[in-house]
C-alpha cells in the first residue's frame, strides 16, 4: 500500500470476502489509488470505486449476503458507482446466470447473461492473447482460470474482447467493466487504467 496518503488519489475498494483481493491491491497500488479493503457497508460507503475480484462467486455471493453487502452493492451499481469485475466479479455483475446455483444470487448492473465455468476446470487454466481494439493495438495478455463467459449480451452492454472462438470474454456497460480472465495476473494494466479513468471521470 501507499505509505503517504494523496488526497487527489482515488480512493477503491476492493471487495475482500474471498478470493484474490492482493493482485488487485498491488495493481491499484502501483497506478497510484489509495486502496481499501471492503468487508462491510460502511467500507463501501467510504469507496469511489469498487473492484470484485476473482474467487468463488457462490462463496463471495453469501459472504456478501451475510455482510449485508449485498443491497448496498447493488444501491451503488444504481447509483453509477464505477466498478471493474474480474472472473467471479464478472458472474457477480451478471443480471442473470445460465447455471446459476441453488439460491446464487448476483449483484447484477450488466445486461448479460454470463455462464460459469465456461473454459473448463482449473486443471485447464490457460494464457493467451486478446485483441481489445479499444485499448489499442498490443494485444491483451490474459489469465484464464475457470473462466466464466458471456453466453448472451443485451443492448445495453457492449463487448470488448472476444476468445479466439468467438465467445465474449470481457464486456463494458457505462461505468461497469468486466473479464472472465485475470489481468490482474499477468501485469496488464490498462483494464485497470480504464477502470481508474472511470472513477475520474465520475468524480469530475
Amino acid at each position: 500500500m501507499n505509505a503517504g496518503v494523496d488526497a487527489r488519489a482515488p480512493r477503491i475498494g476492493v471487495l475482500a470476502l474471498q478470493g484474490g483481493v492482493r493482485e488487485h491491491e498491488r495493481m491499484l497500488d502501483g497506478l497510484g489509488a489509495t486502496v481499501v479493503r471492503v468487508r462491510r457497508p460502511e467500507e463501501l460507503a467510504g469507496v469511489d470505486g469498487l473492484v470484485i475480484p476473482g474467487g468463488e462467486s457462490t462463496v463471495i455471493a453469501r459472504l456478501a449476503a451475510l455482510a449485508g453487502l449485498t443491497g448496498p452493492i447493488r444501491v451503488a451499481i444504481g447509483a453509477g458507482m464505477p466498478m471493474l469485475g474480474t472472473c467471479a466479479g464478472l458472474i457477480l455483475l451478471a443480471d442473470a446466470l445460465e447455471d446459476a446455483a441453488a439460491g446464487q444470487e448476483t449483484f447484477g448492473g450488466l445486461d448479460i447473461v454470463a455462464r460459469r465455468n465456461a473454459f473448463g476446470a482449473q486443471t485447464e487454466s490457460f494464457e493467451t492473447l486478446l485483441d481489445v481494439p479499444d485499448m489499442g493495438e498490443e494485444p491483451v495478455r490474459a489469465a484464464f482460470i475457470r473462466g466464466p463467459v458471456v453466453a448472451s449480451l443485451g443492448p445495453a452492454a457492449s463487448a470488448l474482447a472476444r476468445h479466439d472462438d468467438g465467445r465474449i470474454v470481457a464486456v463494458e456497460q457505462g461505468a461497469l467493466l468486466a473479464t472472465a480472465f485475470h489481468p490482474e495476473l499477468t501485469g496488464e494494466t490498462r483494464f485497470h487504467e480504464r477502470f481508474l479513468g472511470q472513477v475520474r471521470a465520475a468524480a469530475a
